[in-house]
């Protein structure tokens, strides 16, 4: 297991990982002085920045551990039992179960979920195949699959096997498919061959699974297979597919995971659209004010690929027309021509997120809303606080102040 450690990249935090996550394409300042066909066709460039919000470094996090997690399980007394209990088709599970092993990432279109889950995966794995000499196999860290349209779990499982046959030169595929095998043989030969051979598997486009009367039969399946390969399963899809997860108890605990929503308005934005701004194509002015970044968040609902559409085809427009400057008009002028399809969905983010702002009251000082010790308060949080089963020491927090010192 040592040695499987050993050849994952290590592990990145803080800046260090900021740092990986960002792509910033090669950018010469020469290009603005260029014919505008040149220019058009560099101005495709803008859609390979990637700015790491936040959000990125989660995903990573999460995706990251629970790889090691799984890989973890793959040597030793419970994986050989399960080996054996896959093979003679027992149906007994040798791993526990646990919020590593099974979450969901989920967001709305456009935020960068798609993105940040590539990025996260390309510093996970490494883009290679850990191959071991003693004993000799190969393991892909990460496999990504998706779900099928119709939530056929046999679809899934095949394109399972498919897809670990075409990375590591197996042929579990063949003998799946040259024989009529049932679904429950089909578990126990997906589950050893992740167990042997992968350490995460992500599903996308889980969503799928809303829709469509095999959806719930579907989710069982992953979480058979999760018991009988140890590997960990991340499913990925959009908001639509939470309610889903959410009906059932035990669904909802083996569902635990990440949503991603709008792009709070904030330092991180700012810096998104500072990016976005350094890759300038157009011969005139083009100057980030304060004013454009709200003016690029409220008509972009807080999702990045939108902010990146109305930048790029605010230059765009420039450059045709010949007035070579970008300014509100003209990112007036590209959200009204070519984001006319998204204007009612832009248009409820933007009520939804001016209803937040309104809604977050501004907290009083602490001599305002602390009231004095009189008799019987704390008689009566501790009676409350046993009802509530809080700490006490945390409910007398909020009505006197408190100063903790350590004792010498």
């Amino acid at each position: 297991m040592t040695d499987i450690l050993k050849l994952i990249p290590p592990m990145l935090t803080g800046a260090e990982l900021r740092k990986a996550l960002a792509v910033k394409p090669e950018y010469d300042p020469a290009i603005r002085q260029a014919s505008a066909a040149e220019r058009l066709v560099a101005l495709n460039a803008l859609y390979e920045v990637y700015y790491p919000f936040s959000m990125s470094s989660t995903i990573y996090s999460k995706m990251y551990l629970s790889m090691i997690r799984s890989l973890q399980k793959k040597t030793g007394k419970l994986a050989v039992q399960q080996r054996n209990a896959n093979h003679f088709g027992k149906g007994q599970s040798y791993f526990g179960i646990c919020n590593s092993d099974s979450y969901t990432l989920t967001g709305a279109s456009g935020v960068g979920k798609s993105t940040a889950i590539a990025r996260a995966l390309d510093l996970c794995r490494g883009n290679s195949v850990i191959t071991l000499q003693s004993p000799y196999c190969k393991i892909l860290p990460v496999l990504v699959v998706q779900c099928p349209w119709d939530s056929s779990i046999k679809g899934l499982f095949l394109s399972i096997l498919k897809a670990i046959d075409e990375a590591l030169d197996t042929t579990y595929y063949p003998n799946a498919a040259k024989t009529r095998v049932t679904t429950d043989l089909l578990i126990g030969m997906v589950s050893n061959a992740l167990l042997n051979g992968v350490g995460l598997l992500v599903v996308d486009e889980i969503q799928n699974v809303v829709n469509s009367r095999n959806g719930t039969a579907l989710i069982g399946s992953l979480i058979q297979l999760i018991n009988s390969s140890g590997v960990s399963i991340c499913m990925v899809g959009t908001p639509e597919c939470i309610p889903f997860f959410e009906q059932d108890y035990k669904l909802a605990r083996r569902s635990l995971g990440i949503h991603i929503g709008e792009i709070p308005f904030d330092a991180d934005f700012a810096g998104f659209c500072a990016t976005l701004y350094q890759y300038k194509y157009v011969s005139g002015d083009m100057i980030l004010t304060d004013g454009i970044i709200q003016w690029l968040y409220d008509h972009s609902g807080g999702v990045t690929a939108n902010v990146v559409s109305l930048i790029h085809d605010a230059m765009e427009i420039a450059i045709l027309d010949g007035t070579e400057t970008v300014t509100i008009e003209t990112l007036n002028q590209a959200y009204s021509q070519r984001l006319g399809l998204l204007h009612s969905h832009i248009d409820l983010a933007r009520v939804k997120m001016a209803a937040k702002r309104e809604a977050t009251p501004e907290l009083p000082a602490l001599s305002e809303t602390a009231p004095s010790f009189e008799k019987g308060l704390l008689t009566q949080t501790v009676a409350e606080a046993k009802r509530k089963e809080v700490p006490v020491l945390d409910l007398l927090k909020q009505r006197i102040t408190i100063v903790e010192v350590s004792a010498v």
